[in-house]
């Protein structure tokens, strides 16, 4: 028997983000390898370290770091933690770090070890004025950005590298984890087509013995975070009439990228019966982009949130989402934004009839773009695209050492992802 879920909620109605399979199965670890489609033999220099707050030394999650005059870049995890390769041609270049709110900083490489860097970084201290508008002004800057959508974002065909991880926890033990570098053909925002994602390499494990009876797997793979890109995909929050399902509100502005920044708040209108979400955009007060966005979805109903998600189910089992979280960001280069970053985060719960206790399982996806350049792979006719309904720890199975990917560029583990990784590698 099996449960089947959809996480994107009826925004993209052709793809199934999550699958749960119900089942007795116990499985080992495959070990055997999956072949990169790229030369590892790219000469690099890394450099890892932390990004914290300058007053109370908090580590900032998620702050873009990229290297100056080039499209390479990697994130920090959520313990503020990043690793990034050079190439040995550009060692002698400068690395720029951002983060909502605070200053950009530009750090020379020379300036840096190879290991346990801290790099601080200034709140934006500038005095900001309160913002206050009617809600037809905030309504009226949503049509703005949305008149302006195909202006602000890129025109070409863009083909990007990109670091994508899927965990699941039951509880808070690690039972799945898939890792993989893939190339996404990433297409004009003008453009109707959806993006396409090719798979370069990959790892995974699951512990099906944790799992006991139930198996969690999820579906969609790098797809359920490419198809976050809201201005790409608009649909995915705001359907035909947004001001209809939404309200709108101004909050004090900040900044990002040494940019004066609208913050856009939406919620769902109290008459509107379907889950929906709610969130804040931020808005670049020049160009009126959104350059980055945060939101959840609305899961207070739980039974129509439970209809929603779920296709079939076995008998006896109730599952609904408790938290769902999402988060945006774009990066610009040459006055248009493009996708640089994108993360999900999904708490299920299950509840069985006749059972004392529930169970819990969290679910987090993201996609980092580590590059990009102008040009495509005609992945639209490829048989070795993957499928938009793709469950990545199926199509991977291949679990290697801390060297196994050579000069890509990935987002650094969590310290409990790390010893999750060191216990598998002891085991191999």
């Amino acid at each position: 028997m099996e449960i089947q879920t959809n996480t994107v909620f009826k925004a993209i109605r052709t793809i199934s983000l999550f699958l749960l399979f119900f089942g007795s199965n116990t499985a080992n670890l495959i070990a055997s390898g999956i072949q990169s489609n790229l030369s590892d033999s790219i000469t690099f220099t890394q450099y890892k370290g932390k990004v914290s707050d300058s007053k109370n030394r908090r580590e900032l999650n998620f702050a873009t770091i990229s290297l100056l005059g080039t499209n390479i870049s990697t994130i920090t995890n959520s313990e503020g933690e990043f690793s990034i390769k050079i190439p040995i041609g550009k060692i002698n270049g400068q690395l720029m770090l951002s983060y909502i709110g605070y200053k950009n900083k530009v750090i020379n490489l020379k300036e840096l070890k190879a290991e346990n860097n801290l790099i601080i970084l200034d709140p934006y201290n500038i005095a900001l004025n309160e913002v206050i508008v009617s809600t037809n002004d905030a309504e009226l800057l949503l049509k703005k950005v949305l008149q302006k959508r195909e202006m602000n974002y890129s025109e070409d065909q863009n083909l990007m590298t990109g670091f994508y991880r899927e965990t699941i926890k039951k509880r808070k033990t690690y039972v799945s984890l898939s890792e993989s570098v893939v190339e996404i053909e990433k297409q004009p925002y003008i453009s109707n087509t959806n993006d396409f994602i090719q798979l370069f390499k990959g790892r995974k494990n699951t512990d099906y013995n944790k799992l006991d009876t139930l198996t969690f797997k999820l579906q969609g793979g790098p797809y359920n975070t490419i198809f976050l890109d809201i201005m790409k995909y608009p649909t995915i929050i705001f359907t035909e009439n947004p001001l209809a399902n939404y309200t709108f509100s101004l909050e004090n502005n900040t900044q990002i990228d040494n940019r004066k920044v609208f913050v856009l708040s939406f919620k769902q209108r109290p008459q509107i019966t379907e889950p929906l979400y709610f969130g804040k955009l931020y808005i670049d007060t020049e160009s009126l982009a959104v350059i980055s966005a945060t939101f959840n979805l609305n899961v207070e109903n739980r039974k129509a949130v439970s209809n929603m998600v779920t296709k079939k189910k076995p008998v006896g089992a109730e599952v609904y989402p408790t938290i769902a979280t999402y988060q945006i960001n774009y990066r610009e280069s040459n006055g248009k934004w493009i996708f640089g970053y994108s993360r999900g985060d999904i708490i299920f719960r299950v509840n069985w009839d006749r059972k004392l206790f529930n169970t819990t399982y969290e679910s987090t996806i993201e996609l980092a773009v580590t590059d990009w350049k102008k040009g495509f792979n005609d992945l639209k006719k490829s048989t070795e695209k993957l499928r938009q309904n793709v469950i990545m720890i199926d199509k991977v199975s291949n679990f290697a050492d801390s060297e196994f990917w050579g000069e890509f560029n990935i987002i650094e583990p969590e310290k409990s992802i790390e010893t999750a990784i060191k216990k598998i590698q002891k085991r191999m």
